[in-house]
């Protein structure tokens, strides 16, 4: 927890890139919720004959916002997008609609005398980064797996995608760990695929706040010098559910390329704790999950920066450190079904960031998202429904606090 405080607006000027950003990595799962009783993995026969599977979903999204969102932002309840300023994105209210969530992948499997072999390659239209707010292709999965090893893009050992609710909305809970990321994992099956443990390609960012426009915070660049290890163990899968622990440690370093009076060089060490279950009621699941740590914000659903900058005035030379910002996210929402064609999800999320002294003050602090939808399945591999949204922003110290609420109706359609 005591990690060395250096300089968080060095890691800030974007000097350490991120990967496969976990803001950037929400999942959709509208299909008839079922509870997570899948026995654990264990090695079976199967039919030695390769199999390619084509599978994916078209879906149609629309809706109203009666206030105000980063316009790029205009079909999710991000809220580190909502505004940080009174009318910072116009006036409120606007209808949308897009395709964003369609989705392709392709599967592959077929046995060796090394065990199974699988390939997983699905991308998405939802853009993102220098592609925000457009529709277009979008890389979520390129994984393969040979016997207890996988190696390429997949979801985080540090997440649980149990944990998502049966939701309409593209982004998700703030609160939660959503991540895929590029990574080399190893899954023992003869622990009956309970354990994971990975190296995973570390990234993180950070922010100068009040200094940002200084020429000295301009010339600090970031520098992975470790991979990110994850790990998690899951008890269950029983009648009642299971409980998962997972955890993520991580090297923050960054140079000062300036040749000046001061040194503000430095590094801090991230770590977080991410506990996880599904509890079966039924055929009602709960999703739980809470996270806590500093400078793994990088691996939640919706946090800006990982190293804030601190003052340390009485040092001449390094008047200015970086440290790795505390964090807490918690998540729960229950997915209830009514009958086969009727279900829905209601559930509250928040998450909270310790700001450091130097960041200014409209930073994000603290986040809170909610919803509650009606999801009906006329037939098979078809969904209709409407969910009803909020979110909420909250300035780190200049009493500024906003509020989304929105709308949203959808229609998707499988194919396999």
């Amino acid at each position: 927890m005591d990690a060395p405080k250096h300089l968080a607006l060095i890691l800030i000027l974007c000097g350490m890139p991120a990967a496969a950003v976990a803001q950037d990595d929400p999942p959709q799962t509208t299909t008839a919720p079922q509870p997570t009783t899948t026995a654990p993995q264990t090695t079976t026969t199967v039919d030695p004959k390769p199999t390619m599977e084509i599978y994916g979903f078209t879906m149609l999204d629309m809706g109203y916002s009666f206030e105000q969102i980063n316009p790029n932002w205009f079909d999710t309840m991000r809220v580190t997008r909502l505004p940080a300023f009174h009318h910072e994105f116009g006036e409120d209210g606007s209808f949308w609609a897009g395709v964003r969530q369609t989705r392709f992948g392709v599967k592959t499997s077929k046995e060796t005398p090394l065990g199974k072999l699988t390939t997983i390659f699905e991308f998405e239209m939802f853009g993102v980064g220098v592609d925000e707010g457009q529709t277009t292709f979008r890389l979520r999965h390129a994984w393969g797996t040979l016997g207890d090893w996988g190696a390429g893009q997949y979801w985080t050992v540090f997440g649980d995608v149990d944990a998502f609710p049966n939701q309409l909305e593209y982004w998700g809970p703030t609160g939660l760990v959503w991540f895929r990321n590029v990574q080399l994992r190893y899954t023992p099956h003869q622990l009956g695929g309970h354990l994971q443990v990975a190296v995973e390609r570390p990234g993180a960012s950070g922010d100068g706040g009040r200094f940002a426009d200084r020429i000295e915070l301009q010339n600090v660049q970031g520098r992975n010098v470790a991979p990110d290890l994850t790990a998690a163990y899951k008890w269950g899968a029983y009648d009642w559910g299971y409980f998962r622990v997972a955890g993520a440690w991580r090297k923050l370093k960054w140079d000062d390329l300036l040749a000046d009076r001061f040194d503000l060089a430095g590094g801090d060490t991230g770590w977080g704790v991410n506990l996880s279950s599904n509890v079966n009621f039924g055929k009602d699941v709960l999703r739980l999950q809470y996270i806590f740590g500093k400078g793994v914000e990088n691996y939640m659903n919706d946090a800006p920066i990982d190293v804030g900058v601190a003052l340390n005035i009485r040092d001449p030379v390094r008047p200015l450190v970086g440290e790795a910002l505390p964090v807490r996210g918690l998540s729960a929402f229950l997915d209830h079904r009514w009958n086969d064609k009727w279900t829905s999800a209601v559930g509250y999320s928040r998450e909270d960031i310790d700001n450091s002294d130097g960041q200014a003050g409209a930073e994000f602090h603290v986040g809170q998202y909610a919803l509650g939808n009606l999801l009906y399945y006329p037939v098979p591999d078809v969904m209709v429904g409407g969910e009803l949204q909020w979110g909420q922003r909250q300035n780190f110290s200049d009493g500024f606090q906003s509020d989304g609420w929105t709308i949203q109706f959808s229609f998707k359609y499988n194919f396999s």
